[in-house]
């Protein structure tokens, strides 16, 4: 699970407080007291799943070797998700895209991620 790239989704909204505070949490995040986050290979289905009809996405992507405390915990039909049990800093992205909603409703998702 070393070296890979994990990606956040936040809404609009959860991306200007993300600005104001220096680090991105959603209520899930709050509510279960980590960071919930996904690799590549998860992330079209949690944008499909959770970011489907909510307007404006912002998708940044992270080093997971940066990430500390960064656990792979099973979720989703057993499938290891990376949380993180520390404040996500926004500063520590290595990029970021706003995602438009496809015909269907879901974020579409960049190529050159």
């Amino acid at each position: 699970m070393q070296n890979k790239a994990v990606f956040k989704l936040l809404t609009e909204t959860e991306w200007k407080s993300a600005e104001l505070a220096g680090h991105a949490a959603s209520a899930l995040d709050l509510a279960d007291g980590y960071v919930h986050l996904s690799t590549r290979l998860q992330l079209e289905e949690t944008a499909r799943r959770h970011f489907s009809g909510k307007g404006r996405i912002k998708l940044l992507r992270f080093d997971s070797d940066a990430l500390s405390p960064l656990r792979w915990e099973p979720s989703r039909g057993g499938d290891l998700f990376p949380h993180l049990y520390a404040p996500l800093e926004i500063v520590s992205a290595e990029a970021g895209w706003w995602l438009e909603q496809g015909a269907d409703g879901a974020p579409c998702l960049p190529e050159d991620i």
